[in-house]
């Protein structure tokens, strides 16, 4: 069974005959003919009963109608959906986002709905040597990354940057300070993850803290946001952790929230080179849409200010 041959069958249902069927397909009547008798072999069933004035429905031929019109409903809606995915109108973006993606990524998926209605966007949360995994072996579009400094046959595009805040007992003398340096803390045990659970991270704070000549001794491990914050405020030992902003400064007990003077952490989107597909295309307009209204905001006093990026982020062409 071909569509083409259920397209002639529906149009001489319609049409009455198979003359008036083959001028609307533009075809001569002998290969509509053709196509509606091999058809009828196929199913093993009469479609129309033929005289020499008149064609019509069999009664198989009325039952087969309405199941052939479906058949050719779905398939026409289904070159649609494949037009409107060829066009990024459709479709779904795979998207490996980072721990506590915060208001910004809202922001940019509300960008991308309002753009790309049509558009599923499924998102996965993984350990981030697995998010860049994924894109390289294409089980992602794309991947939010934080602090990463390069990932060989991906290509990074800067997207914005976060403060980092550090956590310190309210007790302790430099819970007085308004802002905290590297420096300060370099007597004091720091709480940060093992490398081995967010590599990026951990280096970018160790490179930083060797760079000021800080070198904190080793405290317990982070375990979470949550939990390290209520083990510094509830432990008989001073420590530290550093972090960056999850949604608002989380308020905990007896630990005293400072900023960090002089390093942030840039999120980064990490996705194959080479030219985007539909999809991303429309995550790439939607970043760049979000990005100049959050400059807006900036410039009217509605958003914190941010730092600027290296290189910003640029409309896509196409």
């Amino acid at each position: 069974m071909e569509l083409r041959q259920l397209r002639y069958f529906v149009t001489v249902a319609e049409e009455g005959g198979f003359g008036r069927a083959a001028e609307r397909l533009s075809i001569v009547p002998s290969a509509v003919s053709q196509q509606i008798a091999r058809l009828e072999r196929a199913w093993g069933v009469v479609l129309f009963d033929r005289t020499t004035r008149r064609v019509r429905l069999s009664a198989a031929g009325e039952r087969m109608l309405p199941e052939a019109r479906a058949v050719l409903a779905a398939a026409d809606r289904t070159a649609r959906v494949a037009a409107d995915i060829a066009a990024g109108d459709d479709g779904i973006l795979r998207l490996g986002i980072v721990h506590g993606p915060g208001e910004r990524l809202n922001r940019v998926l509300a960008v991308l709905a309002a753009g790309a209605p049509l558009l599923q966007v499924r998102l996965r949360s993984l350990p981030v040597a697995d998010r860049l995994a994924a894109v390289r072996a294409g089980e992602l579009d794309a991947a939010l990354v934080r602090a990463v400094g390069s990932a060989p046959g991906l290509a990074l595009l800067p997207l914005w940057r976060d403060p980092l805040h550090v956590a310190v007992p309210a007790s302790h003398p430099l819970a007085a300070e308004p802002v905290l340096r590297l420096d300060q803390l370099a007597s004091l045990p720091l709480r940060l993850a093992p490398r081995e659970d967010n590599a990026p991270f951990h280096d970018l704070i160790t490179g930083a803290c060797r760079a000021a000549g800080a070198v904190p001794p080793p405290g317990p491990p982070f375990t979470g946001l949550q939990a390290t914050l209520t083990a510094i405020g509830s432990a008989p030992t001073a420590s530290w952790t550093v972090f960056y902003e999850v949604r608002g400064l989380p308020p905990v007990p007896r630990v005293a929230l400072r900023p960090l003077a002089g390093l942030d952490v840039t999120t980064f989107l990490a996705a194959r080179p080479g030219p985007p597909g539909p999809a991303l295309r429309h995550l790439l307009r939607a970043l760049h849409d979000e990005e100049s209204d959050g400059r807006r905001r900036e410039v009217q006093g509605t958003d914190r200010p941010r730092g600027p990026l290296p290189g910003g982020v640029r409309r896509p062409a196409g």
